[in-house]
């Protein structure tokens, strides 16, 4: 299934769970936007505080607590993490801070075997690092090509795990993330049974992994794999909003977090290195008015046209790490 952005807002039905998805309402505590997380009913912060590289750059640790601690305070409770994030050290750390603000948030992290032996027995170790007894949402970490999709579709594989974790309740929802093949990944959206996902949503509709596939703007999650997960009504985050980093200076922050928004999607989840970042993209989050959508397309447009190829074969090979420059980065 491939549909065109245009194709896709111009179908009635698909319209309307893109305007269902981009629904808010403000808390009243904090000011925060909220959107609900597709299937899964729950309410979540259109801004998500993203625990990887960027997140472990506050090598102090008390910084990183009074990071997470301000997000939280804002109003930010879609937390993100994974079991590659410091080689568990991002799980760690939310395991030590997060305490009684357990329940106040949205907690999911990601698993990246492919064996269902594997998967069972790494989740364990990630449930002691986040002492928990289960997680809002597993993901199954970074989709790759075809070979990766059946290894995840295999009897004895990663999804027939998640499955068994879901039914168990210690994963109360299940999801896949990918930013390299929106192909591959609206694939195994349309064969399994999964509540969400996390995909590459950024104006310079940046992420493919097939360096002669890129053809201008079709070939992106944004007209790909989105519209597949709508239809599904899929929990729908965004990631890689600033394309780590390489997006600027074309385009502003302020510009892409508003563009990733503006898209049908519950939250955007970036990492925020610094706390002048986070201030920043609580105070657009807060202050949010969606993009109009001729202007979402000159933005993606100017952007793919200088950008897209040259940074979609960077993400073919790209492995979340930190950058020791400590920008901002999405």
């Amino acid at each position: 299934m491939s549909i065109s952005r245009r194709a896709f807002l111009g179908t009635a039905a698909l319209a309307g769970l893109a305007n269902r998805a981009l629904a808010a309402t403000v808390d009243s505590k904090t000011g925060m936007p909220m959107r609900v997380l597709g299937r899964t009913g729950r309410k979540v912060s259109i801004l998500g505080f993203g625990c990887g590289s960027r997140w472990l750059m506050y090598k102090d640790e008390d910084k990183a607590a009074e990071a997470l601690y301000k997000a939280l305070d804002a109003g930010v409770n879609y937390i993100d993490t994974a079991v590659s994030y410091g080689n568990g050290e991002s799980e760690r750390r939310l395991g030590k801070f997060l305490g009684k603000r357990r329940e106040e948030i949205w907690l999911a992290t990601k698993i990246g075997p492919r064996g269902y032996d594997d998967v069972m027995r790494i989740f364990e170790q990630s449930l002691e690092r986040l002492q928990t007894d289960h997680v809002d949402l597993l993901h199954m970490h970074h989709l790759g090509g075809e070979e990766d999709l059946a290894a995840i579709l295999a009897p004895n594989g990663a999804l027939k795990a998640v499955y068994k974790l879901r039914d168990e309740k210690s994963a109360r929802h299940i999801g896949v993330t990918c930013h390299t093949d929106p192909e591959v990944l609206a694939k195994l959206l349309e064969q399994a049974d999964l509540d969400c996902t996390q995909m590459a949503l950024n104006a310079g509709l940046i992420g493919n992994a097939k360096p002669s596939n890129v053809r201008g703007y079709e070939k992106c999650f944004e007209k790909v794999a989105l519209p597949v997960a709508l239809e599904k009504n899929m929990g729908v985050t965004a990631m890689k909003v600033l394309a780590q980093d390489k997006l600027l200076p074309d385009a502003t922050p302020e510009e892409l977090v508003r563009y990733a928004m503006s898209l049908p999607v519950a939250s955007a989840v970036i990492g925020m290195p610094k706390l002048e970042y986070l201030e920043q993209n609580i105070r657009i989050a807060k202050t949010f008015k969606p993009m109009p959508e001729p202007e979402m397309k000159r933005l993606s447009r100017r952007l793919a046209a200088a950008k897209k190829a040259e940074i979609d074969e960077f993400f073919r090979r790209h492995i979340d790490a930190c950058d020791a420059c400590g920008r901002q980065l999405g």
